[in-house]
């Protein structure tokens, strides 16, 4: 049996000899002597044919696939018919049948083949490499070999290689940066063409906190809880012995916080001679200081017999011209009145068609009237004269229509309107009202507060603390008119009760009204404080701190009278 026959395109040449084989009950057999002659003359033709080969010139020999040596070796197989190949008998035969097969499938593939033969026996030692100029493998025809390059499977040894090749494009980076540095030196250099490089991501690395640090975090916030749970005590203790509300108010009231030595409460500054008196005494020696008191001597030529009369000067709120004082008709005045124009405006009418300067107007014609107006017309053909008429009525109407509506302002010009009946003049002076409301967290009267302040064109601040919430709005006098009347009716704040403060009443309080020169505040501002310094310190930048003083003043007295 064989184990691969071979078939005839497999045959490069035919054999030289033939072989001789016995028969012996029917079936082929081969002696030992005879293996042996068939591999001396297949090793023999092959010499024959490689030495036929090489005598050849490079361009007539078949590249073999797959070869990478130097050398080009092409061994052609013998042909061996199918029938020729027996099968032996016992185990021995039967191996070297096998063996034989398996030689004669090598050389057909080309396995073999890429192999040298000296003397009939395989070259086992290292095949030359030959190299060009530049250090490139090369075959004996000159051409560059290209190798397999191994890539790694694992995921450790694909990692590896990541981290060599980050290494390698590092080493570039530093290279192109030195490149572009010097580039950039270049006057010919353009900043637009300069390439765009990616930052490398830092790698993160493990953070290990130091023994002890969340023990002394937990020591510090308990810590914090404690001192603002006496805080808090403190502050219990002295609003109810009213000890918080006596210093704010002498806050307020600018006394002197230090007490004298001698144990003496602290009392409001008076100075020794006020400022109107100073200009008329003279300075003494008192202590090593010159003082001013009202011991001093008059200055000589201060006081005489004149009177002096000052200028008086006029109010920067009056206005230039004295008011024009509007006269209100009764009812049948104005009809009258009316009534006089009119005849005047219809007696031009008639003596400019008299004089021919307007055609006479045609006859008003109606339904009711059709037969008085128009007499024979009317008989002969009523029913031309009645589509006339109506045509005419129609016309009139719409002439009536076109002129109310030519009259109707655009809705740019109603808002216009508008605005300008809500504004006011304020150039002479601005009305400023200052309200105080207990707890303004209601949404739905904070909302009619601001919308009805932004409404009128007013301005101001509404400035939200927790004990006293100041609204402040700024305007003419029938604005804060309208204003004052929702804050004070309109708004029912007692219907509310103080935030943290079960059964005490909300309220809204008038603190002042008056007037000033000109505006504070450029539009209505919205402005949550957390401190009484911060309330002040921003009604200071526009210049009305004493608003926030008055405010919180008379909250403090409240306070006061309550407890």
């Amino acid at each position: 049996m064989f184990k691969r026959p071979l078939e005839e395109s497999e045959a490069v040449a035919p054999p030289q000899k033939s072989i001789k084989i016995e028969e012996s009950d029917g079936n082929p057999t081969m002696s030992s002597h005879q293996i042996k002659e068939m591999m001396a003359n297949a090793q023999r033709m092959i010499e024959e044919r490689k030495r036929a080969l090489i005598g050849r010139p490079m361009g007539s020999i078949l590249a073999v696939p797959g070869m990478v040596t130097s050398q080009i070796s092409v061994v052609i197989p013998p042909v061996v018919k199918q029938e020729l190949i027996p099968s032996f008998e016992g185990d021995k035969k039967l191996k070297l049948a096998e063996l034989q097969a398996q030689i004669q499938s090598k050389l057909a593939a080309g396995v073999l083949a890429k192999l040298d033969m000296v003397d009939g026996e395989f070259n086992k030692k290292p095949v030359p490499l030959l190299l060009d100029n530049e250090g490139r493998a090369i075959d004996v025809s000159g051409n560059q070999i290209l190798f397999p390059q191994h890539q790694p499977t694992l995921k450790a040894n694909i990692r590896a290689q990541r981290k060599d090749f980050k290494g390698t494009s590092s080493q570039g980076s530093h290279e192109l940066n030195a490149a572009q540095e010097e580039s950039r030196t270049n006057k010919y250099f353009d900043d637009r063409l300069a390439p765009v490089t990616a930052k490398a991501r830092a790698k993160k690395t493990l953070k290990f906190n130091d023994p002890g640090k969340y023990v002394a975090l937990a020591h510090r916030q308990r810590m914090q809880a404690q001192l603002t749970r006496l805080q808090d005590e403190i502050a219990e203790k002295a609003r109810k012995t009213g000890i918080s509300t006596a210093a704010r108010l002498a806050k307020l009231s600018g006394a002197v916080a230090s007490s004298s030595a001698s144990g003496e409460k602290s009392v409001e500054y008076i100075p020794q001679v006020e400022w109107w008196d100073s200009l008329l005494l003279e300075e003494k020696e008192s202590d090593g200081k010159e003082v001013v008191t009202y011991d001093s001597p008059v200055k000589d030529g201060s006081v005489t017999k004149l009177i002096e009369h000052p200028t008086q000067l006029r109010c920067p709120t009056e206005p230039l011209d004295p008011p024009l004082v509007p006269v209100f008709l009764t009812k049948k005045e104005m009809k009258k009145l009316r009534r006089q124009n009119r005849r005047e405006t219809w007696k031009e009418k008639q003596e400019k068609i008299r004089l021919g300067l307007e055609p006479s107007p045609a006859p008003k014609v109606r339904i009711s009237n059709l037969m008085r107006v128009l007499g024979v017309e009317a008989v002969q053909d009523p029913t031309k004269v009645e589509s006339h008429v109506r045509k005419e009525m129609a016309k009139r109407l719409k002439s009536h229509v076109d002129a109310n509506i030519s009259r109707k302002l655009t809705p740019e010009q109603k808002k216009q309107k508008k605005a300008q009946k809500i504004s006011e003049d304020v150039s002479l002076g601005v009305h400023v009202n200052v309200y105080r409301v207990d707890d303004l967290t209601n949404q739905s009267k904070k909302f009619k507060v601001d919308t009805n302040a932004k409404q009128l064109t007013l301005t101001g601040c509404l400035l939200l603390f927790r004990d006293c919430n100041l609204v402040v709005v700024e305007g003419g006098p029938k604005q804060q008119k309208k204003y004052k009347k929702l804050m004070m009716s309109r708004i029912k704040w007692e219907e509310d009760s103080v935030k943290d403060k079960e059964g005490t009443p909300n309220k809204c309080v008038l603190v002042w009204e008056g007037t000033v020169k000109e505006r504070a505040f450029s539009e209505l501002k919205f402005k949550l404080v957390q401190t009484e310094e911060q309330a002040r310190e921003f009604l200071k930048k526009h210049g009305v701190e004493n608003y926030w003083d008055l405010a919180l003043s008379g909250s403090v007295l409240e306070t006061i009278i309550d407890t």
